[in-house]
């Protein structure tokens, strides 16, 4: 006798969605961007380069690599690496101080852990700083950590997301990344994730492409899957018209 599957049989061979989510750190985790505005300032003072806010919010959420390159080019005479180190010791030195954490962003990591629902860091900071804010959150919240010395492209290039997924063994389609930057939006968009756009330093524009929220603050499970089905709803009725022509 054939059987034929129901709508709940369906509904239940269906991957609960969110099937992971993608995390940027600075900014959207924790507010550093002051920390590293601080940490560039004290660094071209030494060289009498003129630098500007402005200066350092086009190269908010870029590759540490892409800044060295950025500050060599303004008269910074110092090898690349050499500069990564010293912002990025800078900056250790001011999480030792006070973590900034944004609101509502460890409350919504701890239910996604409770929901069984797993989380990648993706960061353009490299591991040791990564490491001093995952601890700092005081749980086992990431099963994978994807930093800015451990990608060949940063941001905006798609990798760092694309390798997030694929540490959690997941199709990075059914992920949610959430970015607080335009370099970092414009990262998870190309990787294929459902991209939540939460800004802080420097504004995102209305787009079709991503959803923008104004903060994490009560953000829930229940929120992120809301946007999953917001945004594969057009592509579902799209493709169930498709099939109907």
């Amino acid at each position: 006798m054939i059987s034929f599957a129901t709508s709940s049989d369906r509904a239940a061979l269906e991957p609960v969605l969110p099937a992971g989510v993608l995390w940027d750190m600075d900014g959207t985790i924790v507010d550093t961007e002051p920390y590293w505005m601080l940490a560039e300032e004290e660094l071209v003072a030494e060289f009498g380069v003129s630098w500007t806010h402005e200066d350092s919010l086009e190269i908010v959420g870029a590759s540490l690599s892409h800044a060295a390159r950025t500050f060599q080019g303004r008269g910074v005479d110092l090898p690349e690496d050499e500069i990564i180190a010293r912002l990025s010791n800078r900056v250790i030195e001011q999480i030792r101080v006070e973590v900034p954490w944004r609101p509502g962003a460890r409350e919504l990591l701890a239910e996604l852990k409770d929901a069984g629902i797993p989380a990648a860091l993706v960061t353009m900071s490299y591991r040791a700083m990564a490491e001093m804010v995952v601890d700092a959150i005081g749980s086992d919240v990431f099963a994978a950590l994807i930093t800015g010395d451990s990608v060949t492209h940063g941001k905006p290039h798609p990798e760092p997301y694309l390798l997030g997924a694929a540490a959690l063994g997941v199709d990075v389609a059914d992920c949610i990344a959430i970015e607080d930057s335009r370099t970092g939006v414009a990262s998870a968009v190309a990787s294929g994730a459902v991209t939540i756009g939460v800004p802080l330093h420097v504004e995102l524009p209305p787009s079709s492409e991503y959803t923008l929220w104004e903060s994490l603050a009560g953000a829930t499970v229940a929120d992120l899957r809301a946007v999953v089905e917001a945004r594969r709803a057009p592509v579902e009725q799209d493709a169930a018209a498709g099939a109907g022509a």
